[in-house]
């Protein structure tokens, strides 16, 4: 099974720790919110609003995926990845997020590739 783990915390970034376990699909950092824009779908209308978000205490760093064999085995490795911020960033807080991927047929419409049911 394929899980992402989402890495959220206050605007700052650093280098992301290792996969030293060798499960990891892909990693990344976000830039800052300054150079990004959020695109909005609420009452029938779209907005768009650049950046930065102010108003965000925490906003989402970065992201690893991985291939693991439960969700356990993904808390796990949660837990590992922060013991490393904490072990190599002191005073770093934030949190990761753990969810499992689901492919454009876990969403049964046609505009991701499958039938609509």
């Amino acid at each position: 099974m394929k899980y992402m783990m989402i890495v959220k915390t206050a605007e700052r970034s650093g280098p992301p720790p290792k996969d030293k376990a060798g499960t990891m699909l892909g990693t990344g950092g976000l830039g800052p919110t300054a150079m990004g824009a959020r695109v909005r779908l609420s009452g029938g209308k779209i907005t768009v609003t650049d950046g930065p978000f102010t108003e965000a205490k925490e906003i989402v760093g970065g992201y690893a995926q991985f291939e693991l064999k439960s969700k356990q085995e993904a808390i796990e490795g949660a837990v590992r990845f922060m013991e490393l911020h904490k072990k190599y960033w002191p005073g770093w807080e934030g949190e990761t997020e753990v969810r499992q991927m689901i492919g454009p047929e876990g969403f049964g419409h046609k505009d991701f590739g499958c039938p609509k049911p």
